[in-house]
């Protein structure tokens, strides 16, 4: 298995007492497959994601990932197991303005200290259809292209896990379908696991698996 999450809890200090967000969530993922989270706004959905993959650390239970028992690792540990087997895509596209695209696609390989980072920086960039968008800097790109982008980036490192946070809910139908398309094409070609959170029925359907939250508990 890829992803596992073993009786996984979150709870928070707030107001002099504990807040339980995530109660006693199970389910595993083979490598390739990919999983819609569903729910309504507040049913922990964001909060899942960011436990899996492992942004921040459960109050209960064990999660692993890519053989790795994440729940168990410190944050620098954590940090080096998402560098090198994790893409994320998130809904604000999460791209730095001072760089052109290719800098902001090209940075996780800078980072791991890939030696032909440029190239495949710009090969991603061709795939997505910004091949005449290299040197162009967030602020003069539309809202698909810097979400395109962040898609690049994401695949980049090859990971063997994309999480994704609501990638259409900044984009208007039509692109967010153009985008949820590229989305899962480039899904299929690389034989990534998908971990998608979504407020669209239409994106969820065309996950494999789907796992609904309610009230932060787990919807068989």
């Amino acid at each position: 298995m890829i992803v596992t999450a073993e009786g996984v809890g979150k709870q928070v200090e707030i107001g002099g007492g504990r807040l339980a967000i995530l109660r006693d969530i199970h389910f595993s993922l083979r490598a390739g497959e990919s999983l819609a989270i569903v729910g309504a706004s507040g049913s922990g959905k964001s909060t899942l994601l960011g436990l899996l993959a492992g942004l921040d650390r459960p109050s209960a239970g064990r999660i692993t990932l890519a053989g790795e028992t994440i729940s168990a690792l410190d944050e620098d540990a954590r940090a080096r197991l998402r560098g090198q087997r994790v893409g994320f895509v998130f809904q604000d596209f999460q791209l730095l303005p001072g760089l052109s695209a290719l800098e902001n696609v090209m940075l996780p390989l800078e980072l791991a200290a890939a030696k032909d980072a440029r190239e495949r920086a710009q090969e991603r960039l061709v795939r997505v259809g910004l091949g005449e968008r290299l040197h162009h800097y967030p602020r003069q790109l539309s809202g698909g292209e810097q979400q395109r982008v962040a898609i690049a980036r994401a695949f980049v490192t090859r990971p063997d896990v994309l999480f994704a946070d609501e990638p259409t809910g900044n984009l208007d139908a039509r692109t967010g379908a153009l985008i949820a398309d590229l989305l899962f094409a480039l899904n299929a070609e690389h034989g990534t696991t998908l971990v998608l959170v979504t407020h669209d029925e239409k994106l969820a359907a065309r996950c494999g698996r789907r796992l609904q939250l309610e009230a932060g508990r787990q919807v068989a």
